[in-house]
Formats: C-alpha cells, sequence, structure tokens
C-alpha cells in the first residue's frame, strides 16, 4: 500500500503507514527474536496516542505472537489499570506469556513510582494463573524503558 507518486503525506498518514508496516513484520514474523522488533513496533503502534494507554502483547509457550491488545485508555498522564481485566484478557487468549506495556505521551519513558507499584500488582496476579511477565515496556516518543533490562522484574 503505497501512495501515488508526487503526493504529499501529513506527518499522521506517514507514522500510520510505518506503523502498518511494524504491525506486518510484528505479525509476520509471529516469534519474539529480539527485544528491540519488539520496541520499534510499540513505538510505531503508541507514536500517535495522545493520552496514556496501557496494552499487552499475548505469547504462546514459544513466545509466538497471539495478539496485541490496547485494555485501558486514560488521561494525558495516567490510565487505570484493573489487573482483573488483563487476565480475563490472557485467558482468554490462552496465553502462556505477556509482555505489558503503556505509553508515556510527554515523552520521557520513565518508569514512575506507580508504574513500578502496578508492574509487580500484575506479575503476582499472572503468577497466580501461571502465566510468565516476561517485560513491561514504556514507550515516550521515540525512546522506551524496559523493566527487565533494569532489572525491575
Amino acid at each position: 500500500m503505497t501512495p501515488p507518486a508526487g503526493i504529499p503525506l501529513s506527518e499522521k498518514e506517514v507514522l500510520s503507514w510505518a506503523q502498518n508496516i511494524l504491525e506486518a513484520r510484528f505479525r509476520r514474523s509471529n516469534y519474539l527474536t529480539s527485544p528491540q522488533h519488539v520496541k520499534d513496533y510499540l513505538m510505531a503502534a503508541l507514536a500517535t496516542e495522545e493520552r496514556e494507554v496501557f496494552g499487552i502483547i499475548l505469547l504462546d509457550s514459544q513466545h509466538g505472537v497471539l495478539g496485541f491488545e490496547i485494555l485501558f485508555h486514560g488521561t494525558i498522564d495516567t490510565a487505570s489499570v484493573y489487573p482483573r481485566e488483563v487476565i480475563k484478557s490472557v485467558l482468554n487468549a490462552n496465553a502462556a506469556a505477556v509482555i505489558l506495556t503503556h505509553n508515556h505521551p510527554s515523552g520521557r519513558p520513565e518508569p514512575s513510582t506507580a508504574d513500578v507499584a502496578l508492574t509487580k500488582r500484575l506479575e503476582t496476579a499472572l503468577e497466580t494463573v501461571e502465566v510468565r511477565l516476561l517485560d513491561h515496556l514504556v514507550i515516550g516518543g521515540a525512546d522506551s524503558v524496559s523493566f527487565a533490562e533494569r532489572g525491575l522484574l
């Protein structure tokens, strides 16, 4: 899907096209082989969000991608996340592992104290149903922070 030659595209259209391309690659590969691949996909997927959103990547036992869902929409600096709804989505997909993600519309991906506390609550809830939490990625513009890489999981 390419635009006709010579037709200018808005920034929003370019980001939408980039998101479509990365999503196609993400789903086509079906397996997570690179943390950078996941970060690139999530940065494109969440780049145009003006409010904070919280989502999950659902994975099978071999880390094959079952899907990506945005579960909660919030305000400019917070989103209410309910562990019960996260668990419901995980069980509906029959996922064996998940990667959590949310964006910071401010562009600064530094996790807050509340982000760390929420991640621990979700990790405990997921352990209860024998689902592994592989990572929680915070996306802020063109940057991201991985809880796994920071040793927070």
